[in-house]
């Protein structure tokens, strides 16, 4: 394998995979850990929790719209401090917080700087920064969110054991703080031009045009494709967000179910690098067919009986469909889209899945509480993924034929 690419462009690829790695304090899978204390703290049952949740998210998805355009506007560095201040504030706050009130504002803060802008500006700067190589560049860049999912869990139910859950978000607080923050304004200072891909903020897409907000919600591309790509981001985060409800009902160890995270990480991680070459081979329209089969199979198997090991073939073939989606979408928008506005198209669809992680847990919350568990509500989970490929299959063909022509490699 050629490693010139990643030799020569080695400052931006790891600046935009920590600031996806970062992302991961804001994310369902390390919220989540606190289920069980926040619940015991608070009073609190799985769809009280839920619906605090999916408040918390979904207000954080109407700001992250509009302030998701300042990636247009606004110099990265700048607009990375801003961020870091709410992010870091927002764990604080989570971490003192004296009613469920306060600890609403506290995910607010986490969903908008974590999972929303932090991811946001990681993969804006990434289509930005390339354009011949963005597949494989993206595929690098979206390596922190399996590694976020692979080292924390772990790290954080240990911390969790000695301290209890508040100190482990005012220790998650002072890790970004003192080591992520740092390191990635020192890698992203400066940005980059792309040698001999053209101006990056001339790289067209549907049509030869560079797409606006506007004409992108006016479009009937983006609500053919949305109700697809947004079911890894529904499913997922309903697994991650109720794995402790899953530890009690089956009686599983949650300690054995994180250990399933590593290989988690590791089978998104590979997924993720081969569909970059593919990509950029291909383009990533020929994947919208397949992308979402591992997981409808995966969604299946809660309903099996067994052990342990029913939860980590789970994750792996969770692993798969997000090792593809991430690069795959990365790679998607600015293809459709292109590349000038790209800041107010991607703030679009990470609104959009951060309503999916929203309408989630407070969805199958309400289930459980009716006594529908996670496994009872799989079927239909899997059956939206069966549907949105079906789509897929149909709607390709018709944005391969607008596609402006791939850039030289």
């Amino acid at each position: 394998m050629d490693t010139r690419f990643y030799r020569q462009n080695a400052p931006w690829l790891a600046a935009a995979a920590l600031m996806t790695f970062s992302s991961s304090f804001g994310q369902t899978f390390f919220i989540s850990l606190s289920a069980g204390g926040v619940r015991d703290a608070f009073g609190l049952s799985d769809g009280d929790w839920g619906g605090i949740y999916t408040v918390a998210t979904l207000s954080s998805a109407l700001v992250l719209s509009q302030v998701g355009k300042l990636a247009d506007r606004m110099a990265l560095v700048p607009l990375i401090l801003a961020t870091a201040v709410v992010y870091v504030a927002a764990m604080g706050t989570v971490a003192l917080a004296p009613t469920a009130l306060v600890l609403g504002l506290g995910v607010f803060g986490l969903r908008l700087a974590g999972q929303g802008m932090m991811s946001h500006l990681g993969m804006t700067a990434t289509a930005r920064w390339f354009r011949a190589n963005r597949g494989r560049a993206v595929a690098v860049a979206v390596l922190g969110f399996p590694l976020g999912e692979a080292m924390l869990p772990p790290l954080a139910v240990l911390v969790m054991a000695g301290l209890g859950w508040r100190a482990t978000w005012g220790v998650a607080a002072l890790v970004f703080a003192i080591a992520m923050l740092p390191a990635i304004l020192a890698l992203a200072r400066g940005g980059r031009t792309p040698q001999g891909e053209g101006d990056a903020s001339r790289a067209a897409g549907m049509d030869g045009r560079h797409w606006r907000q506007g004409e992108v919600l006016r479009h009937w591309s983006f609500w053919a494709l949305l109700p697809g790509v947004l079911a890894p981001a529904f499913i997922g985060t309903v697994i991650f967000f109720h794995q402790v409800h899953v530890a009690e009902t089956r009686d599983w160890a949650l300690t054995t179910m994180a250990l399933g995270y590593p290989m988690y990480a590791a089978t998104s991680v590979a997924l993720s690098l081969a569909t970059g070459a593919v990509i950029d081979r291909l383009g990533p329209v020929r994947l919208l067919p397949i992308f979402l089969l591992p997981i409808a199979a995966a969604i299946l198997m809660l309903t099996l009986e067994g052990g342990e090991g029913v939860w980590l073939v789970t994750l792996l073939g969770i692993g798969v469909s997000q090792g593809v989606v991430v690069t795959m979408l990365g790679a998607l928008w600015p293809a459709l889209y292109g590349t000038r506005h790209i800041g107010g198209v991607k703030a679009l669809t990470v609104s959009a899945t951060v309503i999916a992680t929203a309408v989630g847990p407070g969805i199958t919350g309400l289930m459980i509480d009716r006594g529908y568990a996670l496994g009872d509500q799989a079927p239909a989970m899997a059956v939206w993924c069966l549907a949105a490929s079906a789509l897929f299959a149909a709607v390709a063909p018709r944005l391969a034929v607008r596609l402006a022509p791939p850039a030289p490699a």
